[in-house]
């Protein structure tokens, strides 16, 4: 089966989206499909892991690249870029499918061709991954992603969740009725990651316990939840409450920092920015507990990476992601609420108690490894012939 998969990155670019995406890929090249994946944050194309990846960078000063910067007609440009590049793609060796997130809807101009069926796999909603817009500029800007990505998403010819739940979410997200064939399939971990957890010992340093977040700085990860906790904390552990810690944010740049946080919690805090693969590994085996207090999630690959080193994870009961892959096997402690109060009631036990860190790695451990890369293309391609059929059905 020849397919082609629109990603806005790829590896080595540090992003959920990437890894995402390369997983999607080489779990179905290993599976046996012919990949071309178009992505736009290069120009070059190269072969790596048995797939073919295209650049589709747009030129500096390029009518696309010009549009780009126009308030919500810009959110064309990229699937203008995508689409004329399929088609011509398809044109020398047709696809039997196309496949893209929601997010943005890259393919929002690739739906209902004949001959060319599209399979969305959903991550968050961009609604979900904004903050609150001020500006009719920002309303008008989001109002135009998410009307792309419902057309995206009613179009397309198959659909994916990453869980039950996010299915869920996305079904009423975007009005969908039921009729298109769909598949809940978990996401596979990059073997590197496997391989590097295998050989990263439990720290054996009781203090400072060093606590890891990584994500970006939006209230989507529960940001604002993890500095309210800190600063909570912080008092603590100037009473001598709790031992001295540490909390590294991967992903976080110090401006990210809002300048409300009190000067006695930033000392325990390190953003680290964005990081390479080797030293988020390095962070992972050197941290006590992960904390990843995210109101939603449409899968948790940091839950996921942190259960593969046998990290306690600690997260919030209001995701549906957490509560099933963190909370159902034990892995470590669920904030009751979205507030700093609840995260730092579920920190202050693991701070106190070595015991308690390895019994929940212990459990971490356990829960590790549920998802594979045969497992991912296996269903992967066993939804494209649905939707395949389907399209041909409907034609």
């Amino acid at each position: 089966m020849r397919t082609a998969l629109l990603a806005w990155d790829y590896p080595p670019a540090p992003s959920g989206l990437s890894t995402a995406a390369r997983e999607i890929a080489e779990s179905l090249a290993q599976a046996g499909a012919e990949v071309t994946v178009f992505t736009l944050d290069r120009v070059r194309e190269v072969r790596t892991g048995g797939v073919t990846v295209v650049g589709l960078a747009l030129p500096p000063g390029g009518a696309l690249a010009r549009l780009r910067l126009w308030g919500s007609a810009g959110h064309l440009a990229a699937p203008l870029a995508f689409r004329r590049a399929v088609l011509d793609a398809h044109a020398r060796a047709p696809f039997a499918v196309i496949e893209a997130t929601n997010w943005y809807a890259p393919a929002a101009l690739l739906t209902s061709r004949p001959g060319l069926p599209l399979v969305t796999r959903s991550s968050t909603p961009a609604a979900l991954t904004r903050e609150g817009a001020t500006t009719l500029r920002n309303r008008l800007d989001g109002w135009t992603a998410e009307a792309l990505e419902r057309r995206q998403v009613r179009g397309s010819a198959g659909l994916i969740a990453n869980t039950a739940a996010h299915g869920a979410v996305i079904a009423r997200a975007y009005g969908l009725d039921g009729r298109q064939p769909e598949a809940v399939i978990g996401l596979s971990l990059p073997p590197e990651i496997a391989a590097g957890a295998s050989g990263a010992t439990y720290p054996e340093a009781a203090e400072p316990v060093r606590l890891l977040f990584v994500g970006r700085a939006e209230a989507r990860k529960g940001f604002d939840v993890l500095m309210a906790a800190l600063a909570l904390l912080a008092e603590d552990h100037a009473r001598g409450a709790v031992p001295a810690f540490r909390l590294d944010c991967v992903g976080v740049a110090p401006g990210d920092l809002p300048a409300s946080i009190p000067d006695a919690a930033r000392r325990h805090l390190r953003a680290c920015g964005r990081i390479d693969g080797p030293a988020l590994a390095q962070a992972y085996a050197e941290a006590h507990a992960v904390v990843a207090p995210s109101r939603y999630e449409s899968f948790g690959l940091v839950y996921q990476e942190a259960l593969t080193y046998g990290r306690p994870v600690v997260a919030c009961a209001e995701d549906a992601s957490a509560r099933a892959f963190v909370g159902e096997p034990g892995a470590g402690p669920l904030a009751e609420a979205a507030t700093g109060a609840a995260l730092a009631d579920a920190l202050r036990p693991l701070l106190r108690d070595p015991a308690l860190r390895r019994a929940y790695q212990d459990k971490a451990l356990a829960a590790a490894g549920r998802f594979s890369r045969d497992s991912l293309g296996r269903e992967t391609l066993a939804l494209y012939r649905r939707a395949i059929a389907a399209s041909r059905h409907s034609a």
